[in-house]
């Protein structure tokens, strides 16, 4: 795994921005203090547990989405990572992934009871946290990635980290496997993305689709791109996420 954690890796593909919250919920992870914000509207309702995308900071996500969780019926905690906000620590690709299962201990609640929704980069702690945690009321992923290797290569050679592309191919599928992960997750899924998305093409939502367990949907919208597939698609967005809580 510590290839994964590389330095030039966390430099290549996060952009951590600081920028406090005014109350944030914190949980203590090793190494780090993680500066998360919790929305409680209705104790029985069950929680949304939000992993945002890079380049991102929980602060972007207020206050809409805790408007829109209220709306249709769910709480809401939206994690922030290592770096991020208003949290310690540095990133590192694998390294946070112990920190989604530390963030829904925390919670004190039983598995059935969280929904766990990832964005982008957020869809791989997502993911690994319905894997880590088995029993959620449900996955939803938006604009997700299922070729992390794909991913890497972009911008990255194995060299540079010192290792073979068989070592980092091996890394990624032992450690940052999206189809083990939702092999593992047996309660209902939704995956989200738009057809015109350049950064994260729409194929990774077919493939995570393909590979999700029943029930499971896939929304693809025919307009907007990855930053602005809410914005582009609110209704049908609200719509699709409402449905899929009160099926849950």
């Amino acid at each position: 795994m510590s290839v994964l954690n590389h330095r030039l890796i966390s430099r290549r593909y996060f952009f951590p921005i600081v920028q406090p919250l005014l109350d944030p919920w914190m949980v203590d992870v090793p190494g780090a203090r993680l500066a998360c914000a919790r929305y409680v509207f209705d104790p029985a309702a069950p929680t949304v547990l939000h992993f945002h995308g890079n380049g991102e900071v929980v602060d972007d996500y207020l206050p809409w989405l805790p408007a829109l969780m209220a709306e249709v019926g769910a709480n809401l905690v939206l994690a922030e990572y290592r770096g991020y906000g208003g949290s310690t620590g540095e990133p590192r690709l694998a390294e946070m992934l112990s920190d989604g299962p530390a963030i829904f201990d925390a919670l004190g609640l039983p598995p059935e009871k969280v929904i766990a929704f990832g964005r982008s980069l957020g869809s791989l702690y997502a993911m690994n946290l319905a894997a880590a945690r088995p029993g959620l009321a449900g996955l939803i992923i938006e604009s997700g990635i299922a070729d992390v290797l794909e991913r890497l290569l972009l911008q990255i050679t194995p060299e540079a980290l010192g290792v073979t592309l068989a070592q980092l191919a091996a890394a990624v599928t032992t450690h940052l496997n999206p189809r083990t992960w939702l092999a593992r997750h047996h309660g209902p899924s939704l995956f989200l993305h738009t057809s015109h998305d350049a950064l994260v093409p729409a194929q990774h939502a077919r493939c995570l689709h393909e590979w999700a367990r029943e029930p499971k949907r896939r929304v693809i919208f025919a307009h907007g791109d990855h930053n602005s597939i809410f914005e582009t698609n609110r209704d049908a967005y609200g719509r699709a996420l409402r449905e899929f809580l009160e099926a849950t």
